[in-house]
C-alpha cells in the first residue's frame, strides 16, 4: 500500500491564506497607522475629559516673594490670563458686528472655547472650530473667511493655551487639521467672500505653536537637568556617608580590636606565668581567651559591613535557640546562676527571629552580669501559637556597693527594642518590685512560617 501526500500551494493573493495577517508591513504603514493612533488618542480619546487648570504653586518665585491675599490672587493668575485673553475675544467680535445683539452672541461664541481651555483643553479646540463656523454662517462680515475677527482671536488663543496645557504633538496635530478646515472652507465654501485668512490664520499658528513647543522642550531640558542634578547630590550624599563609615569602621577597629587582641593574647600568655597554676585558673583564661577570639571576629565581620557597602556577609551559620546552652554555659562560667525553661513544642523559626531572640538573650544576660553582679538570673522561652515569647529576668544584686558604672554602656536595651521593633514585636524592660530588672519580649511569626516548618 503506498501513501500518497497531498500539498496545496497558495499564491501570495491566496484569500484562503491564513497567515496574510502575520506577514510584515512596510515602514511607511506602520508609521502612517502610528500617527493616526497618535490622533486618536491626542484629539479623539476623551477629548471632553475634564482636566482643570491648577493653581500655581506656592513655592514658586513670585509666590514665594508674596504675601497673605495678594499670594492667594497670584496663585490664580494663569486663570486671570486666559479669561481676559477671552473677554478680548468677546469684545473683539462684539465690535466686527457693530455691537448688535448679534454681535453679543458672536462675541459669546468666541468667548466660550477661551473659557473651556481651563477645564476641557482638547474639546475647546473642537468647540472653537465650531463656533467658527456657526459665526462664519451667522455673521455679518463677508470680506473674511473663514475665521471673523473674534473667531480668529479665539482660535489663535485656544490653540496657544490648549498647546501649552498638552504636549508639542498635540500641538501638531491641532495646527494640521486647522489647515485641513481652512483648506475644506477656502476650496468649497468660499463663494461671495472677497478674502480667505487661511494662510495668515496658519502662520500666526505656526509662530505661536513653534514658540509653545520651543517653550516645551526646554522645560523638558530643565527638568532633565534638575532630576540629574539632585540623582548628582544623592550619590555625592552617599559617598560622603560611606567615606565617613569607612572612617569610623577604622577607626573601631584599630582601637577595640587593638584592645581584644591585647586581652586574647595576656589570657593565653598567663597561665605560663604562674607555677603550677590551678585547673581552675587556667580554665577561667581560656575560656577569657576564647570569648576574646569570638568577640573579636563578631567586631571584624559587622565592622566589614560597615566599611563598605558592597560588603558580603560571610556564610558563617548565625546563631539561633538551638545554641543556647553554649550561651548559657558560657555565662555560668563568668559566675551567673542562670536558669532555662522552655515551654511549648519546639520548632524551627525564621532566621531573623532565631537570631534576634539569640541577641537579646545573649545582651540581657551581660547587663544582668555588668549591673547586677552576683545575683541569679532566669530564662524562659515559649513557642506559643502566633509567635516566640521570652522573659529574662534577673534578682537584686547581693550587694549594690559592688556595683561599678560601666563606660560605654546604655545601648543594650536600645539594641534590644530595635531588633523587636525590626519583627514587628512587643517588648518591656522595668525594674521588679523584689530590685531586679525583667525583659519580656513577643516576636510574632506569620502563620506561613509556621505551617512550612
Amino acid at each position: 500500500m503506498t501513501e500518497t501526500t497531498q500539498t496545496h500551494t497558495t499564491r501570495p493573493d491566496d484569500p484562503d491564506d491564513s497567515y496574510e495577517v502575520y506577514r510584515p508591513r512596510s515602514p511607511e504603514f506602520r508609521a502612517a497607522v502610528g500617527a493616526l493612533r497618535g490622533l486618536r488618542e491626542d484629539l479623539f480619546h476623551e477629548a471632553f475629559a475634564y482636566r482643570p487648570l491648577p493653581r500655581k504653586e506656592r513655592g514658586g518665585r513670585v509666590l514665594g516673594r508674596l504675601k497673605g491675599r495678594r499670594r492667594e490672587y497670584a496663585a490664580w493668575s494663569r486663570h486671570a490670563m486666559v479669561g481676559a485673553a477671552g473677554v478680548l475675544a468677546m469684545l473683539i467680535g462684539w465690535a466686527d458686528a457693530q455691537g448688535s445683539g448679534l454681535g453679543l452672541l458672536i462675541g459669546l461664541l468666541a468667548l466660550a472655547p477661551v473659557l473651556l481651555t481651563l477645564v476641557r483643553p482638547v474639546g475647546a479646540f473642537w468647540l472653537s472650530l465650531a463656533g467658527t463656523t456657526v459665526v462664519a454662517v451667522i455673521g455679518t462680515t463677508y470680506t473674511e473667511w473663514p475665521w471673523l475677527p473674534g473667531s480668529f482671536a479665539a482660535h489663535l488663543i485656544v490653540l496657544t493655551v490648549v498647546a501649552i496645557r498638552t504636549r508639542p504633538r498635540t500641538a501638531a496635530w491641532m495646527w494640521m487639521l486647522t489647515a485641513a478646515y481652512g483648506f475644506v472652507a477656502e476650496t468649497v465654501f468660499s463663494w461671495g467672500h472677497y478674502f480667505t485668512n487661511v494662510a495668515p490664520m496658519l502662520v500666526f499658528s505656526a509662530l505661536l505653536l513653534l514658540a509653545v513647543t520651543v517653550w516645551h522642550i526646554r522645560r523638558q531640558a530643565e527638568e532633565k537637568v534638575t532630576a540629574q542634578q539632585t540623582v548628582t547630590a544623592h550619590e555625592r550624599s552617599r559617598r560622603t556617608l560611606l567615606e565617613e563609615r569607612t572612617t569610623i569602621a577604622r577607626e573601631l577597629h584599630d582601637v577595640v580590636a587593638h584592645h581584644m587582641s591585647v586581652v586574647a593574647i595576656q589570657a593565653e600568655a598567663a597561665p605560663y606565668r604562674v607555677e603550677n597554676p590551678p585547673p581552675e585558673l587556667e580554665k577561667a583564661f581560656a575560656t577569657i581567651r576564647e570569648n576574646a577570639v569570638a568577640a573579636l571576629t563578631e567586631l571584624r565581620r559587622v565592622l566589614g559591613v560597615v566599611r563598605a557597602e558592597d560588603y558580603e556577609v560571610p556564610d558563617a551559620p548565625q546563631p539561633t535557640l538551638a545554641e543556647l546552652d553554649g550561651l548559657l554555659g558560657n555565662v555560668r562560667e563568668a559566675g551567673l546562676e542562670v536558669e532555662k525553661t522552655v515551654t511549648g513544642a519546639v520548632r524551627e523559626l525564621p532566621q531573623g527571629v532565631e537570631l534576634s531572640a539569640y541577641r537579646i538573650v545573649q545582651e540581657a544576660l551581660s547587663n544582668t552580669l555588668r549591673h547586677a553582679p552576683g545575683a541569679g538570673a532566669r530564662v524562659e522561652i515559649g513557642y506559643v501559637l502566633g509567635g516566640l515569647g521570652l522573659r529574662i529576668v534577673n534578682g537584686a544584686p547581693p550587694n549594690p556597693s559592688l556595683i561599678k558604672p560601666s563606660p560605654g554602656a546604655g545601648h543594650g536595651i536600645t539594641g534590644m527594642r530595635e531588633r523587636v521593633g525590626m519583627l514587628n514585636g512587643e517588648m518591656t524592660a522595668e525594674p521588679t518590685p523584689a530590685g531586679g530588672y525583667e525583659v519580656t519580649v513577643f516576636l510574632p511569626v506569620p502563620a506561613a512560617s509556621e505551617s512550612g516548618t
